[in-house]
């Protein structure tokens, strides 16, 4: 039996999406309610499935979407809103609230489009990119004495805020400068 990852910041959606899911016969569940919590369930369990909400946290799941390796799907699932915020292309998404027979679907899709054991390099931000966040985290440390995390957190937070990519984000820190 193949497992997924649920993660939700909300118990009561992990607890929902996990029964709907295992209810299908042909997959576990491990349910997550960080980033964090995910990451490390890729990691050591070797998950490659990550059924997810906009956000976890302080963290949207796009951001967390990059940091994982590229064998790993992600399906979001969230009010239509939201998920019209997600600009990462690879990202499966779909509409809440959702039917059983809708998700059940998704997740088998997902299932036969990543097939386990593919290793690849995690999908990363391009080097422009990177080195825009790296600057805006400099701005930020110097001008309001923030730690290197309290500035990725900051931008962070100011992209899931405002619907903008972190890059993007970056980008109005430097030209207030």
């Amino acid at each position: 039996m193949r497992q997924v990852i649920v993660a939700f910041e909300r118990q009561s959606n992990c607890d929902r999406l996990r029964e709907i899911i295992e209810r299908g016969g042909e997959f576990s569940c491990v349910v997550c309610r960080t980033a964090d919590q995910v990451r490390r369930a890729v990691r050591k369990l070797r998950l490659d499935i990550v059924v997810c909400g906009f956000k976890l946290g302080e963290e949207s799941c796009e951001s967390l979407f990059y940091d994982l390796p590229q064998r790993c799907a992600m399906l979001m699932v969230g009010p239509q809103a939201r998920l019209e915020l997600c600009e990462a292309e690879g990202i499966f998404k779909l509409q809440a609230p959702v039917r059983r027979s809708e998700l059940l679907a998704s997740v088998r899709l997902l299932a036969q489009l990543h097939r386990p054991g593919r290793d690849e390099a995690p999908a990363q931000r391009s080097q422009e990119e990177q080195e825009l966040v790296e600057r805006a985290k400099v701005v930020l440390m110097d001008r309001h004495g923030m730690t290197e995390e309290q500035a990725h957190r900051f931008l962070q937070k100011q992209s899931m805020d405002n619907g903008a990519r972190l890059a993007d984000t970056a980008r109005l820190v430097l030209a207030d400068q």
